[in-house]
C-alpha cells in the first residue's frame, strides 16, 4: 500500500507539470522526479512521448526541460528508450532551402554551445547564400531580408528548446525591446559587455545554461548594429508561435 501511494504521487507530480507555468517551479519539479528514480524517470518519458508523438503537439519549453533532465540526469537504461523514441531531437527540421540542421540539434542537445554558435554562424550565411566559395563569410542587413522564415524560425526554436528559453534571437529580440531598443542597454543586458568594453570572444563570453538570457547565438558587431537591427526586425518574429 505505501508503494502504492508513492507510485500514485509520483505519477501526480508528472500530469501536474502541464498546469505549472513557472519555469524555476517546473525545474523544481521534474528535478524531483528525477531523483525519485527509475519509476519517475519513465513516468516523465512516457509524458514526454505522450506529448510530442501520440498528442503531436507542437514542441515547447516543458519539453525541451523534460528532454534536457532525461539526457543528463537519468541511467543509461532511461537514456537508451529516450534515443529511441527521439533518435534525431524533439524538433522537426523542415528546411525551405532544405539545409540540414540536424548537426546543430545534436550540438544544442549536447549543450556545446560554443560550437553550436559557430554552426549557427555557417547557416545563417548559407540562408545568404553565401557558401565556401564565396568570397566573404560575413553578413550585410541586406542579405537578411531574403532570408526564409521558415529556417530562421528553426534556427531559433531549436535554441530556445534545448537551453530552456533562454538563448535564440527572439529572445534576444525581446529584450531589446524590453529596453527601448538601446543597443548599449541590451548588451549589458545579454552579457556581452563588461564595464562599458565589449566582452573578448571567446574567453568572456559563457558557453554553458548559466550565461544570462539572451547571450547566444552571438552576432559580430564589428559592423555597427545593422545586421542585427536587421535580424530583430525580420518578418518572422510576427508569428505568434515564436514566442
Amino acid at each position: 500500500m505505501k508503494n502504492f501511494n508513492y507510485n500514485s504521487s509520483i505519477a501526480k507530480k508528472v500530469a501536474s507539470l502541464d498546469a505549472i507555468m513557472n519555469k524555476s517551479e517546473q525545474i523544481k519539479l521534474i528535478q524531483q522526479i528525477i531523483n525519485s528514480g527509475i519509476l519517475g524517470q519513465e513516468l516523465l518519458l512516457n509524458f514526454l512521448v505522450t506529448r510530442c508523438i501520440v498528442q503531436k503537439k507542437k514542441v515547447k519549453f516543458l519539453d525541451g526541460l523534460i528532454f534536457e533532465f532525461l539526457y543528463f540526469n537519468t541511467s543509461d537504461y532511461i537514456k537508451t528508450k529516450l534515443n529511441y523514441h527521439f533518435s534525431f531531437g524533439l524538433i522537426e527540421l523542415k528546411s525551405y532551402l532544405k539545409l540540414n540542421y540536424q548537426p546543430l540539434q545534436d550540438l544544442l542537445i549536447s549543450h556545446n554551445f560554443q560550437e553550436a554558435d559557430k554552426l549557427t554562424q555557417d547557416y545563417l550565411c548559407l540562408l545568404a547564400g553565401l557558401d565556401n566559395k564565396s568570397n566573404r563569410n560575413w553578413l550585410y542587413f541586406t542579405d537578411i531580408f531574403s532570408f526564409p522564415s521558415q529556417d530562421l524560425y528553426i534556427l531559433d526554436k531549436l535554441w530556445r528548446i534545448y537551453s530552456r528559453n533562454k538563448f535564440g534571437f527572439s529572445i534576444q529580440r525581446k529584450i531589446w525591446l524590453s529596453v527601448n531598443k538601446d543597443w548599449e542597454k541590451l548588451w549589458n543586458c545579454i552579457g556581452w559587455t563588461k564595464n562599458g568594453k565589449s566582452s573578448r570572444y571567446p574567453s568572456e563570453f559563457l558557453w554553458n545554461i548559466s550565461a544570462p538570457d539572451g547571450h547566444l547565438p552571438l552576432c559580430n558587431q564589428l559592423r555597427g548594429v545593422q545586421v542585427i537591427s536587421a535580424l530583430f526586425n525580420h518578418h518572422t518574429w510576427s508569428q505568434d508561435e515564436v514566442f
